[in-house]
C-alpha cells in the first residue's frame, strides 16, 4: 500500500535538523586545574563544588589488593 500523505524531503529533514549531536563542554577544576564536565566530580582529584567527595587514593589502593587477592586466587 502506498503511503498517501507522504512527508516531503524538505520536511523530514527541517524534523531533524536537530539530531545533531554537540560537543561536550569542559570546564576546569578548581583544585587540581584538569578539564572536566560541568557538574560533576573530577575524576583526577575527586573534588567538587569546593569539597573533596570521593577518595581516589582509597579507591586505587582497594582496586589493587581486589586485582592482587584474583592473582593470588589462580
Amino acid at each position: 500500500m502506498v503511503v498517501r500523505m507522504r512527508a516531503t524531503r524538505s520536511h523530514r529533514d527541517n524534523r531533524r535538523s536537530h539530531h545533531a549531536l554537540e560537543a561536550a563542554r569542559f570546564s576546569k577544576c578548581q583544585n587540581c586545574g584538569a578539564a572536566r564536565k560541568s557538574h560533576t566530580v573530577c575524576m583526577n582529584c575527586g573534588w567538587y563544588n569546593g569539597r573533596k567527595v570521593i577518595d581516589l587514593a582509597a579507591k586505587a589502593a582497594k582496586k589493587a589488593s581486589k586485582a592482587k587477592k584474583a592473582e593470588n586466587a589462580r
